[in-house]
């Protein structure tokens, strides 16, 4: 199940019944699935590192699963992008001393009130306790753990602050929510996110000069996926770009784009997710018609 919630949706879901699924993706090396984005945590010497941190009420139990592999804080913090399905337990774990890391736009936008517009939705300003305390415009990299991680900016894909999380020597990249395995990409168009910036940056992913068929992917949402998972991930994008443009370019409305239905021979496959397939259309239809 794919869960998006932030603010008040999230504080009427009950997560008490919620289980962190930890799977070894490479040594020292880990992806944790609980409720909400999917994490990644590195370990060794120098102590966790953590990439995105759910939502708040999940907080002890991201703790003890990172307990359960290594006896060290989280010294590192970083968040893919700013939803708060990914950023809600930064106030907690930022408490335990950790550093939180994020592209410069994370840290401007959970600063101020947004507002979700396909699902009418306000999303409150975060404490100062849970901001981003370094903010990068384009890359940083940390040397941590015996290895090279790098947090490499995407412009405008899903939101206009993703982050790709690189571990080039072991083979493994944390794409955020650029991935959603098995499901409708969601185009945050009121975080200006747009179609054509998620498909370059999945594009740019694939040419990385250390990505190869044995490479490890965990996607923001999903499974942990393949190259192939993500090259079939591109395709479905650039079909509904192609047919969602054609409809724009023949002067239909949003709602004679999403009447029309472009993509009802992938919806089966694709619109299981949290974007069923009537809003993958019409963020799809905004973001190509700007």
């Amino acid at each position: 199940m794919l869960t998006l919630a932030t603010g008040a949706a999230f504080a009427q879901q009950d997560f008490s019944d919620v289980q962190i699924q930890t799977t070894q993706v490479a040594d020292g090396l880990y992806m944790l699935v609980g409720a909400g984005g999917n994490l990644s945590l590195s370990v060794g010497a120098d102590g966790a590192f953590l990439v995105d941190d759910q939502f708040a009420p999940m907080s002890d139990k991201i703790l003890a699963a990172i307990a359960a592999v290594t006896d060290d804080d989280v010294k590192f913090l970083v968040n893919t992008h700013f939803h708060g399905d990914h950023t809600g337990g930064n106030e907690n774990i930022g408490r335990t001393g950790a550093v939180i890391v994020a592209h410069e736009n994370v840290r401007a936008r959970m600063s101020t009130d947004q507002f979700r517009a396909i699902f009418n939705q306000p999303i409150p300003a975060s404490p100062a306790a849970a901001l981003p305390v370094v903010t990068f415009p384009d890359q940083i990299n940390f040397h941590w753990n015996g290895t090279e991680i790098v947090a490499f900016h995407v412009a405008n894909a899903h939101t206009d602050g993703d982050s790709i999380i690189a571990y080039p020597q072991k083979n493994v990249l944390h794409m955020g929510d650029v991935f959603f395995n098995g499901a409708y990409p969601f185009v945050d168009v009121s975080s200006d996110g747009s179609l054509d910036g998620y498909i370059a940056a999945v594009e740019r992913v694939l040419a990385l000069p250390f990505v190869n068929n044995q490479t490890k992917i965990i996607p923001g949402h999903g499974p942990l996926a393949t190259p192939a998972d993500l090259r079939s991930y591109l395709t479905m994008m650039q079909t509904a770009r192609e047919r969602i443009s054609a409809l724009i370019d023949r002067g239909l409305s949003e709602d004679q784009a999403v009447a029309a239905d472009p993509m009802a021979d992938h919806n089966a496959k694709w619109g299981g997710g949290f974007m069923n397939p009537e809003n993958f259309v019409r963020l799809s239809y905004q973001s190509l018609a700007r």
